[in-house]
């Protein structure tokens, strides 16, 4: 199942409808502290388009997923916007960005796969470029619907990027449950 989620009409369906309710406003709302708007910006893992449509209100997106089913979707919905396939730890991209926003997607990588995208994000950034990324917070891994989620503290965060990105901002916040998720702000050096 871990191959097909996110690839499946109806896992698909089923995603969009766990998360309907769900958003990265206070998460952008912090970014736009750092990042001014009107900036390039890449997307990872846009998924049903519910955060990109609130980072295209302040930049210009581009999305990316891995997913065939949502990036179809999404551009049926947005004609004329840029949504690309996107692998998250190789980002074949030739195009640079000023800024790298995800919310709740680095998770499904393993360390390594992580430490990999967080160097290629170094590469595709502009001078100064900014990553913005929440995590759910805690120690371990686990599958959740067939899907490998890898969970994060504050301190293992700082190492994976602070040879790449000085961080600006690390907090946890809730998302479900009082403290239960962790955003990271950086600047790349």
């Amino acid at each position: 199942m871990a191959k097909d989620y996110y690839h499946t009409k109806e896992s698909v369906d089923e995603y969009i409808e766990l998360a309907k309710d769900v958003n990265g406003r206070q998460l952008i709302v912090k970014l736009l502290t750092f990042l001014p708007a009107s900036s390039s910006l890449l997307e990872l893992g846009s998924g049903p388009g519910t955060d990109w449509g609130i980072l295209d209100e302040h930049y210009q997106v581009t999305g990316s997923d891995n997913s065939a089913e949502f990036i179809g979707r999404l551009k049926i919905r947005h004609p004329g916007a840029e949504f690309l396939i996107l692998n998250a730890v190789t980002l074949e991209i030739e195009k640079e960005f000023d800024g790298i926003y995800s919310n709740k997607v680095l998770h499904h990588l393993n360390d390594m796969e992580l430490k990999d995208s967080i160097k290629r994000q170094y590469e595709v950034l502009n001078n100064n470029g900014i990553i913005c990324h929440s995590f759910w917070k805690g120690e371990g891994t686990e599958v959740f619907k067939g899907l490998f989620v890898n969970y994060h503290t504050e301190h293992a965060l700082v190492s994976f990027f602070e040879e790449y990105f000085e961080i600006l901002l690390l907090e946890r916040y809730a998302e479900f449950e009082d403290g239960d998720s962790v955003l990271l702000i950086g600047r790349k050096k």
